[in-house]
């Protein structure tokens, strides 16, 4: 590959990453917000209204995923791509905006919308501009970036989250501090909208529109796409596609990151400290998908994938057995970070990049879309399901819930996961449905 057209590959990949980079972001930056939105707009004692703040933008999330599929299909990968730029945009200035407890949670639904979409139509759009030998390393610039919105949410909440000791800083934080942290999300938003304007159309889109009449575009694409997913002839790859989706989620990974104010205080630690600690394990999360960046060409998606679920499950194994024995400190901190770091290495950009690779070209998009639909459903009843399981099952036996969870996905894994390192999307789609 020349240096001009490669450069420019990496320059619409890593465009195409922004929205991951505003997921990431927007996914996060409710973590930290947490503590002063609930006390602002009165649920700091109502764990039902809590739920409810912390899951709007992932219902939001299903229905962006659920129409990001027929959309792209019919309209293209990239008028997608600036739609959720503008969701983007929108939602980080109105969720700091608003007084009201509603308009809040529709402001974060709005944004959820742009999650959904971003989060089925970066990976995808990656994976059909690159070249097979770079492919998967391309598309896990996808969960760099995501990581690196992650980062950027932890940091932003630390630095203007104040004193918490101090009654006029927390008077500041409840009122405004919160605020604040949804407001950063615009400057990227902005921008991510901007540099889409300079990407081209997916060259898959391109050969699919050409391929097909126009007339079965406009009437009953989408319906004809979904009975096709649904044929028997793809009913091995797409059960290995929600899989992949659902098991992502329900590893328990991504609690640490939307629960980190209870996980934390659990393991004795008081909000400052929880603050620091989370942009401990989002330093962590950085420097392995940096490492999954190289490894995962080089050792493949499958034994990353397999690595990632044992590995999850012995280190959840001895985190809750360290919850059983009131363990505090800083073992309870480096299990946290172990966690991450294996997450960030093998399931978080694997998950993606499997995702976009296993599915043939014409009902790609679809399956996509019903993947990452299932992906976000599964984040919705691992967000609402954990404060009910930890009030009830405690730290403990939560996690090692997840432990099990994780062993289950070894095995299924192992048994049906195919390798995909270095083979085109047409080759792959005669090996795995022929």
């Amino acid at each position: 590959m020349q240096a001009q057209s490669k450069a420019f590959l990496y320059f619409i990949c890593l465009v195409s990453a922004m929205g991951g980079l505003l997921f990431g972001y927007d996914w996060v930056v409710i973590g930290g917000a947490k503590p002063f939105y609930e006390l602002y707009f009165g649920i700091s004692e109502s764990p039902l209204m809590q739920g409810v703040a912390m899951t709007t933008a992932l219902i939001g999330c299903l229905i962006g995923a659920m129409v990001a599929g027929a959309a792209a299909d019919r309209y293209g990968r990239k008028p997608l791509l600036m739609t959720s730029a503008v969701l983007f945009t929108v939602s980080a200035i109105a969720t700091g905006l608003f007084n009201d407890f509603t308009m809040f949670n529709i402001a974060r639904f709005i944004g959820g919308i742009g999650i959904g979409v971003a989060s089925a139509l970066a990976p995808m759009y990656i994976a059909e501009v690159s070249p097979p030998a770079i492919r998967g390393r391309m598309v896990s610039l996808n969960q760099m970036t995501i990581v690196l919105g992650i980062l950027a949410a932890q940091v932003v909440n630390m630095l203007l989250a104040r004193d918490t000791s101090n009654a006029v800083s927390q008077a500041w934080n409840v009122e405004w501090g919160w605020r604040w942290m949804f407001w950063a999300e615009t400057l990227p938003a902005a921008l991510f909208l901007l540099l889409s304007f300079f990407i081209p159309e997916s060259p898959v889109y391109l050969k699919l529109k050409e391929a097909l009449p126009l007339a079965e575009n406009k009437s009953g694409g989408h319906e004809a796409g979904l009975r096709e997913l649904f044929q028997s002839k793809y009913g091995r790859v797409l059960l290995l596609g929600l899989v992949i989706a659902v098991f992502q989620q329900w590893c328990g990974t991504n609690v640490i990151f939307n629960y980190a104010q209870e996980i934390f205080v659990g393991a004795g630690f008081d909000v400052d400290g929880m603050f620091i600690n989370i942009v401990i394990t989002g330093i962590a999360n950085v420097i392995f998908t940096i490492i999954a960046l190289y490894t995962i060409e080089k050792w493949g998606r499958r034994t990353l994938i397999l690595i990632g679920a044992g590995g999850l499950g012995l280190i959840y194994l001895t985190l809750g057995t360290c919850y059983f024995m009131h363990l505090t400190g800083v073992m309870m901190v480096v299990l946290v970070v172990a966690a991450i770091s294996v997450y960030a290495m093998t399931l978080g950009p694997v998950t993606w990049t499997l995702l976009a690779e296993i599915f043939p070209n014409r009902i790609r998009g679809i399956a996509m879309a019903t993947c990452t639909f299932a992906l976000w459903v599964g984040c919705c009843t691992l967000t609402f399901s954990f404060p009910s399981m930890n009030a009830s099952l405690g730290s403990s036996g939560t996690f090692w819930i997840y432990s099990a969870i994780c062993l289950c996905a070894f095995i299924f894994l192992y048994r049906r996961c195919p390798e995909t390192k270095g083979k085109s999307l047409e080759q792959l789609e005669e090996e795995l449905v022929g």
